[in-house]
C-alpha cells in the first residue's frame, strides 16, 4: 500500500545518540510532504483528463462506428440505386426496340399497301388509255369513211326540204 502525506507527516523516527539534525530532517519531510501532495495532485488530474480523454474516445468512435454504418448503408443504396436505373434503362430500350420494330412493320405495311395501290392505278390507266385510243380510232375511222359523206348530203337535202316546205305554205292574212 503506498504511503500518504500524512504517513510521512507522522512518522517518527528513533534517536540516537550521534542521528540526524532534527530540525533538517522535519524540514526535509516537510518538503517531502509538499512534492508528495503535489504528484498526487497531479496524478489525480491526469487520471480525470484520461477519463474525458476516454469518454471523448469511446464517443468517437461511436461516431465512426455510425459513419462506417452510413457509409455501408450508403454504398449499398448507391448500388441498389445503379441496378434499379440499369433495369430500367434496359426495359426503357426493349421498349424502344419493340415501338422501332411496331414502326417499321407498319410503315413497311403501308408501303406494300401503297406499292400495290400504285400498281393497280397504273393498270386503271393503262386500260383507260387503250380504250380511249380505241374510241379516237372509231371515231378517226367514222371521219374517213364514205358514210360520212352520205350523211352530210342527206342532212343537206334535209334542209332543202325543210326551207321549201315552211316557204310553200305561207298564210295570208285576210
Amino acid at each position: 500500500m503506498p504511503l500518504t502525506p500524512l504517513d510521512i507527516h507522522n512518522k517518527e523516527f528513533t534517536r540516537g545518540f550521534r542521528g540526524y539534525d532534527e530540525d533538517e530532517v522535519n524540514d526535509f519531510l516537510d518538503q517531502i510532504i509538499k512534492d508528495y501532495e503535489a504528484v498526487i495532485r497531479e496524478k489525480k488530474q491526469l487520471e480525470e483528463n484520461v477519463r474525458k480523454l476516454e469518454e471523448r474516445l469511446s464517443h468517437f468512435s461511436s461516431i465512426e462506428e455510425t459513419l462506417n454504418k452510413s457509409i455501408l448503408v450508403a454504398q449499398e443504396t448507391a448500388e441498389e440505386v445503379k441496378q434499379n436505373a440499369t433495369k430500367e434503362a434496359r426495359l426503357i430500350i426493349k421498349e424502344a426496340e419493340k415501338n422501332a420494330d411496331r414502326i417499321i412493320n407498319e410503315a413497311l405495311a403501308k408501303s406494300r399497301k401503297i406499292t400495290l395501290e400504285i400498281e393497280e392505278l397504273k393498270k386503271e390507266a393503262k386500260v383507260y388509255r387503250t380504250r380511249f385510243r380505241m374510241l379516237i380510232e372509231a371515231q378517226l375511222e367514222l371521219l374517213k369513211s364514205d358514210d360520212w359523206d352520205k350523211l352530210s348530203e342527206s342532212i343537206e337535202e334535209f334542209e332543202e326540204n325543210e326551207d321549201n316546205h315552211v316557204h310553200g305554205h305561207v298564210k295570208v292574212n285576210p
